[in-house]
């Protein structure tokens, strides 16, 4: 409440509101910062815990679950799985069924999303909530009967077969990502492409898809990382040690007595790690760009 007094001379301005407080406001936005770091902390180390150790154990000879500093340094874990039968055979066949899985993957879910991004139709609808569901279904309640349909079809023990459940089971996601980043794509954009000629394919390719390099680049880092460490679908499917990829003989480390060579287990998990890491510092470069060129069609 404000109450002001004049007179023929002077006018003066009586504030009797009560004022804020700034410095309890500035006290009370420090302490919650100060928690939020607190607990950002905590949480980057517990991560940063099991890394620590999958590298230190991976110069250690003698490792154990507990995180130590080697009392001598050596290679020797790197050398003992430094040959095809333990690393480079199923890394080889992690790339290529989890690689060949996600090409197939993205290339349908392309030629999916777009149809759903760009024309409507009576079944869009029903079939977006199918594909929403389909999302959070789990694939171990369906691989009872994809092994027995695989077997009556004599897809087991096939890297094809395998290649074309794993994209299959990652289609749903992969399209649901795909579609919601293809919708920022403004439509005036292809409109200008199709005045000039342009059919259908040819603007997808030309103009949709440069434009939507980074959600490209985000759904198929999730869709690689998701077909990386799956383990059931390969070993449901795949029956050869040959064919095997590195997910499924990380249990080559343990032996029939219980024991694990956490050193060796330590070493592989590195190697296990830098496809990952690769297809990341590949693709990343692309996220936060690829609409810029949007920009055009404003003003």
């Amino acid at each position: 409440m404000t109450a002001a007094v004049q007179t023929p001379d002077t006018r003066t301005t009586i504030d009797t509101a009560p004022r804020p407080a700034p410095r309890r406001r500035m006290t009370r936005a420090a302490g919650t910062a100060t928690a939020s770091n607190a607990v950002m902390i905590a949480i980057g180390i517990a991560f940063l815990v099991p890394l620590l150790w999958v590298v230190l154990a991976s110069f250690d000879t003698e490792a154990s679950l507990s995180v130590a500093w080697p009392e001598r340094f050596s290679l020797g874990n790197y050398a003992a799985i430094w040959n095809a039968e333990t690393t480079f055979r199923p890394l080889g066949n992690s790339l290529i069924l989890c690689g060949g899985a996600t090409v197939l993957t993205m290339v349908s879910a392309v030629l999916c999303a777009y149809p759903l991004s760009r024309y409507r139709f009576r079944a869009k609808r029903p079939l977006l909530l199918t594909i929403i569901f389909s999302t959070g279904l789990p694939i171990t309640a369906i691989m009872i009967p994809v092994y027995s349909m695989f077997v009556q079809v004599n897809l087991i023990d096939s890297m094809g077969g395998a290649i074309l459940f794993l994209g299959a089971s990652a289609l749903p996601y992969a399209i649901f990502l795909t579609k919601g980043f293809m919708d920022g794509v403004p439509l005036e954009i292809e409109e200008s492409a199709w005045t000039e000629g342009s059919g259908v394919l040819r603007t997808l390719w030309s103009v949709v898809l440069p434009l939507m390099r980074s959600g490209l680049s985000v759904a198929t880092i999730f869709t690689f990382v998701s077909m990386w460490g799956n383990f059931f679908v390969p070993f449901m499917l795949l029956l050869s040690p040959d064919k095997l990829p590195a997910a499924v003989t990380l249990y080559t480390f343990s032996s029939q007595y219980g024991q694990v060579a956490y050193g060796q287990l330590a070493a592989f998990s590195i190697f296990y790690s830098l496809p990952v890491v690769v297809l990341y510092l590949f693709l990343g470069r692309n996220l936060g760009q690829g609409f810029a060129a949007a920009g055009g069609v404003k003003g």
